[in-house]
């Protein structure tokens, strides 16, 4: 389903601005009622409309289609062979019904984090009046920066206001430098290596001449303070004090909960296979706090709208709940088995995108995936 953004009517954005300003001006304890978030489609459909749905919806396949689905699916596989998908007899067709439970929990959630940085001209302000106070943190306005709901993920950063403080360099003590570690201001590294610290170059056929690499001193100058002793602080940058602040993680995000209820026919496919499908939506409520969804003389659904509510997710202690969405579904799913001289094959058509699940056996492959074989061939 498409995220719906959070300003979609106008009747609908006063109501969801101020359920999301009483979240942030008085702090995550503040209560909530389900009316502060609209709800959408909260009248469950009657048992006759859901059966005139799936009635509707159901995929009816005919052999031609089945095949030509198969084909195209072994198609894209490496030594699997054709022939089973255009010969092998359809011995059995059967629809089999799967419900998809969904609890969606949009969050947002703050966390202040510190940053120091060398205070350099122009990166502080300071407070424009000294009453300037620095905000909590769930009172800092996001509204310019807030998602459409439902959004995976989004993750923002911001400055807190008045969060700003100087301090003296600890590094340095506000000197802006610091005894240079190579000579530990003895402004000396090393004996000169051409000399050996004499300062003059000795010969054999001639008198002894000054060591042109050191000027004669017998020592070379330090390379990492030139000899000064002292270096730049490398934690002010040299400006001898440090600019702390506040910074504001903001992040929104979906939890999601999912529950699935499969038949007999299809208990063998994995869960996430459906996941992914496409079916037939027979409730969507949106609520801050969603409850079980109401199906008239249908206690098999509202047990299980009940059974998803509890899997809600547990929500981080710096996160605060915006709304909840609870979706149930159901997935067309239609089992295939072939045959051929006794053996037997078995694959799925799952959904109305019709993608084909087949667990582990296809009884045309060849090689066993290991070399690559012309994708041409075909048995």
């Amino acid at each position: 389903m498409d995220d719906k953004p959070l300003l979609s009517e106008k009747a609908e954005a006063s109501e969801i601005w101020d359920s999301y300003l009483r979240t942030t001006s008085f702090g995550r304890n503040a209560s909530f009622t389900v009316q502060e978030v609209p709800p959408v489609n909260q009248t469950a459909p009657t048992p006759q409309a859901i059966g005139h749905e799936l009635q509707s919806y159901r995929q009816n396949l005919d052999e031609i289609e089945i095949r030509e689905l198969l084909i195209d699916h072994i198609g894209h596989r490496c030594c699997w062979g054709s022939r089973p998908a255009r010969t092998w007899k359809i011995l059995a067709v059967e629809d089999c019904d799967v419900y998809v439970g969904t609890l969606d929990t949009f969050i947002e959630e703050r966390e202040a984090k510190t940053q120091t940085v060398p205070l350099i001209g122009g990166n502080y302000n300071g407070k424009k009046h000294e009453s300037d106070s620095e905000p909590e943190l769930w009172q800092l306005d996001m509204r310019s920066q807030f998602p459409a709901l439902f959004v995976p993920f989004k993750e923002t950063k911001v400055p807190v206001p008045n969060s700003e403080t100087v301090d003296k360099c600890i590094g340095c003590i506000g000197r802006g430098v610091t005894v240079c570690p190579t000579c530990n201001a003895n402004r000396e590294m090393m004996k000169c290596f051409v000399c050996f610290g004499r300062g003059f170059t000795a010969h054999e056929d001639r008198p002894n001449t000054f060591c042109g690499y050191c000027n004669g001193k017998g020592y070379l100058p330090c390379l990492n303070c030139d000899s000064r002793g002292f270096i730049k602080c490398q934690k002010c940058q040299g400006t001898g004090s440090l600019l702390t602040s506040k910074i504001a993680v903001v992040r929104w995000k979906t939890l999601t909960k999912r529950k699935v209820s499969a038949t007999s026919g299809a208990g063998s496919v994995p869960e996430k296979v459906f996941h992914r499908a496409e079916g037939v939506e027979l409730c969507n409520t949106q609520a801050y706090q969603c409850t079980p969804a109401y199906f008239a003389d249908s206690y098999f659904l509202n047990k299980f709208s009940s059974e998803v509510i509890s899997l809600r997710a547990e929500v981080p202690p710096s996160a605060n709940v915006i709304c909840e969405r609870h979706t149930i579904s159901i997935v067309p799913v239609t089992r295939v088995t072939m045959e051929d001289r006794g053996e037997t094959f078995t694959f799925y058509i799952i959904g109305f995108g019709k993608e084909i699940y087949m667990k582990d056996y296809y009884p045309a492959r060849f090689c066993w995936g290991l070399c690559p074989c012309l994708e041409w061939l075909r048995v």
